[in-house]
């Protein structure tokens, strides 16, 4: 047998072939991740025959090791993700409201863009209403700056302490492990400002008809500081260029499981590149109390401040690994640049921890060292150590001032330093002021054609109608009542509860 497995070796010159022969261009060896090569891959090494597999097959144990750690946990919220790179062109100049570089006009920044669902996990269909993740990496000549937001352009609650009791009522039950009405009806009937987002989310507008077809809103207002210290605020939109598509509840559960991404991928692929406009609305910081609500409160929009083009985004390109661009991206609303800061916006407050503290725990302390995190200048700090701590660092010096690297070493740079703002008044735990819930809600019911105050109803009537406590069915439909009153009448007829009730309610 060994003669004739010799022989065969021979005719197929894959005996003694010497680099260059036919029979050694086959693909590379494979290696550990030491970059060892591997000599067999397909048989584990033993104690003879029917001897146990050895321990000291280190191969063997490296390669389970290593499947046993591929996954990393998964995000809390927006875990059922895609992604793809592209870039974005500036349009305007934008100095006369900020000092951030990328708003030069012609120039040419690139961006990664992660799209998602908030609440459904991983593993979940696509087309599940939801709001969608809209979050954009800026990699500018002056690091990174993150926009954060969704499709929708306001959220549920306007303050973060209330976010992660508001995730848990959206999350499955602990104890049945099924998403229930019950739960965030019984959250929602205490929290009236989340009314303008319910109406949203359960409109058309909670199912997308393709992550092409739907604007991004950074949600927030953000404050953009100019060269000379002054400032005013900012909320941006991203504008598709596709227009606004969207699915009934009918043609969303009819929908492929992975549609939204197949669709993105082979438009990119085919070259029919997304586009979208990115807008700025600016409110001067004395226009503040002309307005009848908060600007600061992320459950309301900014109707008619003026708004400026500052450019135009095109996704070009697919991820080349899905894991270490899409899973392995990691995006905070508290990564900004020079000229952009954060508002006293209570949400994005809360956020700006939040968001960073998440992807420390989830990836590491060096999250942002990472290929499709990682910015383009180069990183200069004192931070050392940790997991996946693989960034070259040399020298002795890894603290500031230091005389051995010269007194002005880290010299203080006035125009890259965060502006001054004056603060007034005592410490506090109070709901802001000017809080009106109900306004925009019902200046968005009436902005819906016939046909979609028609599946609005008919979707938040089906949610309702699971709710057993016929209380908080009462409750629910009276913020909508009092958003506008047809909404709520029409409502209240859908999951049969009392008007008379429901107008009581809403008094209170």
């Amino acid at each position: 047998m060994f003669v004739k497995q010799i022989s065969r070796l021979l005719a197929a010159g894959m005996l003694f072939a010497m680099p260059g022969q036919a029979g050694a261009e086959a693909l590379p060896n494979l290696t550990q991740d030491s970059g060892a090569p591997i000599g067999d891959n397909q048989n584990s090494k033993t104690a003879g025959a029917f001897g146990g597999v050895l321990l000291e097959d280190f191969h063997l144990i490296e390669k389970l090791a290593r499947f046993d750690r591929e996954r990393i946990p998964e995000r809390v919220v927006h875990a059922r993700g895609t992604g793809a790179h592209g870039e974005f062109v500036a349009s305007h100049d934008f100095s006369q409201y900020t000092k951030a570089s990328l708003f030069q006009t012609g120039k040419t920044t690139p961006v990664f863009v992660r799209f998602s669902t908030v609440i459904h996990p991983k593993g979940s269909p696509e087309a599940l209403r939801d709001p969608r993740g809209f979050a954009t990496k800026f990699y500018t000549d002056e690091g990174n700056w993150d926009l954060v937001g969704n499709n929708l352009p306001v959220f549920f609650i306007r303050d973060a302490i209330k976010f992660p009791d508001m995730v848990h009522s959206l999350k499955p039950s602990p104890v049945s492990n099924v998403q229930d009405p019950n739960r965030f009806f019984d959250f929602f009937s205490h929290i009236p400002e989340s009314t303008h987002m319910l109406t949203l989310v359960y409109s058309d507008l909670g199912t997308p008809a393709s992550l092409r077809e739907m604007d991004g809103h950074g949600v927030h207002a953000l404050k953009l500081v100019d060269a000379e210290g002054n400032y005013v605020f900012a909320k941006f939109k991203w504008k598709s260029r596709q227009g606004v598509k969207t699915l009934t509840a009918e043609e969303a559960a009819a929908a492929e499981f992975n549609f939204a991404t197949k669709d993105l991928y082979q438009n990119i692929a085919d070259g029919n590149f997304p586009k979208w406009d990115l807008y700025a609305q600016i409110l001067k910081p004395e226009d503040i109390e002309k307005l009848d609500f908060n600007p600061f409160d992320a459950t309301k929009i900014w109707p008619g401040v003026e708004e400026v083009k500052l450019g135009t985004m095109t996704l070009n390109r697919v991820p080349e690994n899905f894991f270490q661009a899409t899973e392995m991206s990691a995006f905070s609303p508290g990564v900004m640049v020079p000229g952009i800061e954060a508002s006293p916006d209570r949400l994005l407050q809360g956020r700006l921890f939040s968001y960073s503290d998440t992807q420390r725990y989830r990836i590491g302390a060096n999250y942002q060292s990472l290929a499709i995190n990682a910015p383009k200048p180069d990183v200069r700090n004192n931070t050392q150590d940790g997991r996946l701590n693989f960034v070259a660092k040399t020298g002795d010096v890894n603290y500031q001032p230091s005389r051995k690297q010269g007194d002005n070493a880290y010299a203080d740079n006035n125009a890259k330093r965060q502006s001054r703002y004056a603060l007034a008044g005592l410490t506090q735990q109070l709901a802001i002021k000017k809080p009106q819930p109900f306004k925009q809600a019902g200046e968005a019911y009436r902005a819906f054609t016939a046909a979609q105050q028609d599946n609005l109803i008919s979707n938040l009537a089906g949610d309702l109608n699971q709710v057993t406590s016929q209380e908080v069915k009462e409750v629910m439909v009276s913020h909508f009542y009092a958003a506008d009153r047809e909404f709520g009448e029409r409502l209240a007829k859908a999951v049969d509860v009392n008007i008379e009730r429901v107008k009581q309610a809403s008094l209170q």
